[in-house]
């Protein structure tokens, strides 16, 4: 037995070694893993997870079933870490997944979830929730961390969830420290290694100004790197150019970009109209959780060759000579792309104390939220923001 047990122990004992590290810098989920070992809040539950398969969460999970959570997970299609999918279900962890699954599979992984009967949903583009909306028995709630996936309940789903889901998103703590600094600098540092090039005089053109997107620009701009802006919020757009950014339509940017990053949480950003002006060399990337603001298989459809480069940058030649590089296959290129790192350390133990606190009002309270989607609850944001303060000035 077997060469494949040897690798799974291999893959396990790298993870686990990863795991230490990203334990020993997340003092906030350790406060809340020994409160949770006391309170057991979740005793008795069972959270279904869908949401990125790296060492950050490793960590969030094992805070969760310190409170007596039985943890049933799949990743996000592109982002799954093989060797943190063998160390949790070494923890005991019922796990579906791995790095390689195509979008058929990951569907099924979430259905897997799913189909275990889970009592609370820990959510990520809001894929469990739309399973659950035609079979909610059993789940008194849930949370939902994205951006993309808060636009998903508050939109197709509205008026089906018949139970609260906190959308982490909508923390203004999450919007600053995660997705506006930490995506911001993740975003840029993928496009860094990945490609390989530098930012400094290189022409951006990021779309959308929310948090993400203000993050991205202002991480370009600092490393030296012209940045313009498409937001058709006219008040965002506004915000953007008093913030010094060049604002302009898609269509009137398409020449001038070099490096064109996606950050809506919307779908079609980039289709064929796009691609048809875009300028020779052009570098196409996305942010957003889900691969649909480049419209990869109308890409495809008017090219006229392609030559894979890496295993994260792709050329695609176009009619009249041109040709484009796709990053990561229109995925989130900072979690999907080569050696993915994802959003920072510090960033991640905010984020997940919410999901965490979170998740905890709605084992032991739940009958005090309101149905469907929701922000964060005023009281656990305040009292995030005093234990990161506190945080922050140990680490002086």
């Amino acid at each position: 037995m077997t060469d494949h047990s040897a690798s799974t122990t291999d893959l396990s004992a790298r993870g686990a070694a990863r795991v230490e590290w990203i334990r020993s810098r997340m003092p906030l989920l350790a406060r809340a893993r020994a409160e949770f070992a006391e309170r057991l809040p979740f005793a008795g539950h069972r959270i279904g997870m869908s949401l990125h398969l790296e060492p950050k969460t490793a960590v969030l999970l094992e805070t969760l079933a310190a409170g007596g959570a039985e943890v049933v997970a799949t990743g996000n299609h592109g982002s799954t870490q093989d060797d943190i999918v063998a160390f949790l279900r070494g923890q005991g962890m019922t796990v579906f997944g791995s790095r390689d699954d195509d979008l058929d599979q990951h569907h099924r992984n979430v259905a897997s979830v799913a189909e275990a009967k889970p009592t609370i949903l820990l959510d990520n583009g809001a894929d469990l929730a739309a399973l659950a909306a035609a079979d909610p028995t059993g789940i008194i709630g849930g949370t939902e961390e994205t951006t993309s996936g808060g636009l998903r309940l508050r939109g197709e789903l509205a008026g089906r969830i018949p139970f609260p889901m906190i959308v982490i998103n909508d923390s203004l703590l999450k919007a600053i420290g995660e997705n506006k600094h930490a995506v911001g600098q993740s975003v840029v540092e993928s496009f860094m290694r990945i490609t390989n090039l530098m930012v400094n005089s290189k022409r951006f053109v990021v779309f959308g100004y929310g948090w993400c997107g203000r993050g991205v620009a202002q991480y370009l701009r600092a490393l030296g790197g012209k940045v313009a802006v498409v937001e058709v919020d006219e008040i965002k757009a506004f915000e953007a150019a008093m913030d010094g950014f060049r604002v302009d339509t898609a269509d009137g940017l398409a020449e001038w970009g070099q490096v064109f990053i996606t950050a809506t949480g919307h779908p079609g950003i980039l289709t064929t109209p796009f691609f048809e002006k875009v300028a020779d060399g052009a570098v196409l990337a996305n942010c957003g959780h889900f691969p649909w603001e480049i419209d990869v298989p109308a890409l495809r459809a008017y090219a006229i060759g392609s030559t894979v480069l890496d295993d994260a940058i792709e050329r695609l030649d176009l009619p009249g000579g041109r040709h484009v590089i796709l990053i990561a296959d229109g995925r989130m290129f900072n979690l999907a792309g080569r050696e993915p790192k994802g959003n920072s350390l510090e960033s991640m133990d905010l984020g997940f104390l919410l999901q965490s606190l979170s998740l905890e009002r709605v084992a032991t309270a739940a009958d005090t939220l309101t149905l469907g989607a929701q922000p964060v609850p005023e009281d656990i944001d305040r009292e995030i923001a005093r234990r990161m303060l506190a945080a922050l000035s140990a680490a002086r």
